[in-house]
C-alpha cells in the first residue's frame, strides 16, 4: 500500500512492465510527456548504483486543459507521475500518484471532480498491469 498513490507488485519483468504501463496509459487517454531514468541519472550525477527506476510523467491533455482553465496554478501539481521500479527483492512494482490527494489542495469543486476521474483511470492502469 502506497501512502502517495495506487501501487501494485506485478509478475512481469521491469522492461515488460514499462511497456505495459505505457500501453495502459494510452488506453486511458494519457500521453507520456517525459521519462526519467533514475538509475541512469544517479549513476551519471552521483556515481551511485540503484535498481531500475523509471518515472513516467503522464498527462491526459483534455483533463489538464480543463483543470488549468478552472485554476491557473494547477499546473504546479501536474503531470501525474507513474513509476516502474525493481524493489530490493527483485520484484517489479508499478505505482501512480493519487490525484485526489495531489489535487486535494484545490478548493475548486470541478478540479476535485476531475481528480476523481483521473484517479479512476489511473487505478485501471495499475490494475491492468
Amino acid at each position: 500500500m502506497s501512502k502517495y498513490g495506487i501501487q501494485k507488485t506485478v509478475e512481469l519483468s521491469y522492461s515488460e512492465a514499462v511497456t505495459k504501463v505505457k500501453n495502459e496509459l494510452k488506453e486511458e487517454g494519457f500521453g507520456v510527456l517525459a521519462e526519467i531514468d533514475m538509475q541512469k541519472t544517479f549513476k551519471e550525477k552521483l556515481d551511485k548504483e540503484m535498481n531500475n527506476y523509471l518515472i513516467l510523467e503522464a498527462c491526459n491533455p483534455a483533463f489538464a486543459f480543463e483543470g488549468i482553465g478552472e485554476e491557473s496554478e494547477l499546473g504546479l501539481l501536474l503531470p501525474c507521475n507513474v513509476i516502474v521500479y525493481e524493489n530490493d527483492n527483485e520484484e517489479t512494482e508499478v505505482a501512480a500518484i493519487d490525484p485526489v490527494k495531489a489535487l486535494g489542495m484545490s478548493e475548486d469543486k470541478r478540479v476535485n471532480e476531475i481528480a476523481k476521474e483521473i484517479k479512476s483511470r489511473l487505478t485501471r492502469v495499475i490494475e491492468n498491469i
